[in-house]
């Protein structure tokens, strides 16, 4: 079983590394975009447009599902992928964990890049799982490029920020942007007493059951395949500043 994850930078690496400690079998195509990141302030339909073609290289290479972990990626193309690639292909998006933020803490901030902070899927989604709390969103300019460029200086930076621009009462923070979970030790440290919450475990969780529901053999050998742009290559060294790129490399890779 092959599966395929999308994104344009490091923000793959949590739900990538959920996914190799519950099934260390799996092969994985890791699917990044460095020509093309970062994917949130571009127009929506040159997403589109890229994500399905990364898609289609997945499926040439015998990818059998495909998850997209970034929330641009599954804003904006989640649906058009799941109409291009047909109902035998699972296809699993990403939303940040709002609802059960809201559902265990009375005052929760959204922590995102700015241009999510300020979209109208945030608005929706906080609206439709506030579930009653006091929910604020919290843009977290730079942090995603820094983690990106592995700049642990700027992403501390990035992170002191937004603790200053969070408010005092809160009881969770919500990790809204899929490389921010990379981060999380030193995030907790800077919030005392607050919850953190992000989607890469149920985002993984979810995807071993779309496997499961297929009744196919699904044990592999445990490979992981990079892909840059379409071109094969290796995790970006930035990668190995977190534990989640760490194991990723050390995964055995397959001839490409």
């Amino acid at each position: 079983m092959i599966v395929a994850l999308i994104d344009s930078g490091l923000g793959m690496l949590p739900t990538s590394a959920w996914l190799r400690k519950l099934r260390p079998d799996l092969d994985l195509i890791l699917a990044l975009d460095p020509d093309g990141a970062p994917w949130g302030p571009k127009p929506e339909q040159w997403v589109i447009d890229r994500v399905l073609a990364t898609a289609q290289r997945c499926l040439d290479r015998g990818a059998e599902v495909i998850v997209l972990p970034c929330n641009t990626a599954s804003v904006t193309a989640l649906d058009h992928v799941r109409e291009f690639v047909g109902p035998a292909v699972p296809v699993v998006g990403t939303v940040p964990a709002i609802k059960p933020a809201a559902a265990a803490c009375e005052s929760v901030a959204v922590w995102a890049t700015a241009a999510t902070t300020a979209s109208r899927y945030q608005a929706d989604l906080i609206a439709k799982f506030g579930n009653g709390s006091s929910v604020v969103g919290v843009a977290c300019h730079g942090l995603a490029e820094a983690i990106d460029r592995g700049e642990r200086d700027a992403a501390f930076a990035a992170i002191a920020s937004a603790v200053e621009r969070t408010p005092g009462d809160v009881g969770g923070v919500v990790l809204g942007c899929t490389h921010y979970p990379l981060m999380a030790d030193e995030i907790a440290a800077q919030l005392p007493g607050v919850r953190l919450f992000d989607s890469a475990e149920a985002v993984a969780t979810q995807t071993l059951r779309r496997i499961d529901a297929l009744n196919r053999p699904s044990a592999g050998e445990g490979t992981v395949e990079v892909f840059l742009s379409g071109r094969p290559g290796r995790l970006p060294a930035s990668a190995e500043a977190f534990p989640a790129g760490q194991l990723l490399a050390a995964g055995r890779s397959q001839p490409s």
